[in-house]
């Protein structure tokens, strides 16, 4: 099999977040990409670039379509969160030998089941509008719903290295029907390679329940990973290279 993967950040990350998998996958043989999304990867502390301002979920699955267009071979696409609707975007065009979703967030048409779920567009709807700029989260809102599994020290620390977010890209995530474009639209039926949804059990920004939904509309082609005590950035969190290698083995026996 091709052993070439692309490990794609979510919303207000960069890179950085994805070195553990990387040093993982390459000590296993993978050959490992990882871009950053449109505008991100640079300093957190910095101005964001005006540009971030329009920037879309579209923009985001156009940019890695041309990135692995750009490549030897079909690679394996392992997204989080918004990059995990991306990987599925980018599979649709063909252009994936299979999909890794982390903790993905929820395509159009799905509506949040749960508080937690309602929470954080709640929280962006009271700072006003938002989807007009590049905007920033709090710790407030990151600690309690994204770290909560990590201690405390390494909280700050992941959250001092985040930086600007597009708000159009938020309000194309969370309030989805009010998008004319359908920038959250994924062509499920044209996914035609193996899925593996990784769910935190501990995950409160995308409930589990709303993951195995996902992964019930792929059918046989999907397969969901149940992760026990941990949470949204479960690649990071201490433990993480158990999940890593449960990741490893499935990938060896779909492509193998």
């Amino acid at each position: 099999m091709t052993k070439e993967i692309v490990l794609i950040h979510g919303a207000f990350a960069g890179p950085w977040c994805m070195e553990g998998y990387a040093d993982f996958f390459r000590g296993r043989g993978w050959t490992v990409h990882t871009p950053a999304l449109r505008y991100h990867g640079g300093d957190p502390k910095a101005e964001p670039d005006p540009g971030l301002t329009d920037t879309s979920v579209t923009d985001y699955t156009d940019d890695i379509a041309a990135f692995v267009q750009g490549l030897d071979s079909k690679p394996v696409l392992l997204g989080h969160a918004i990059a995990g609707v991306v990987a599925q975007q980018v599979a649709a065009r063909g252009l994936a030998s299979a999909i890794v979703l982390i903790n993905p967030n929820a395509p159009w048409g799905t509506l949040p089941e749960t508080d937690d779920e309602r929470a954080v567009p709640r929280a962006l709807m009271e700072g006003g509008a938002f989807w007009k700029q590049p905007m920033r989260v709090d710790f407030d809102l990151m600690a309690p719903f994204a770290l909560n599994k990590m201690p405390e020290a390494q909280q700050h620390e992941v959250f001092d290295q985040l930086g600007a977010e597009s708000g159009r890209v938020m309000f194309e995530m969370f309030f989805w029907m009010f998008d004319d474009h359908h920038a959250m639209k994924v062509d499920i039926d044209k996914v035609d390679c193996p899925v593996l949804i990784v769910s935190g059990t501990e995950e409160r920004a995308v409930n589990p329940n709303t993951c195995r939904a996902l992964a019930k509309l792929y059918g046989d082609r999907a397969t969901f990973m149940a992760v026990e005590n941990h949470a949204h950035f479960l690649f990071m969190e201490p433990g993480w290279e158990g999940p890593a290698g449960q990741i490893v083995e499935w990938l060896e026996q779909k492509l193998g």
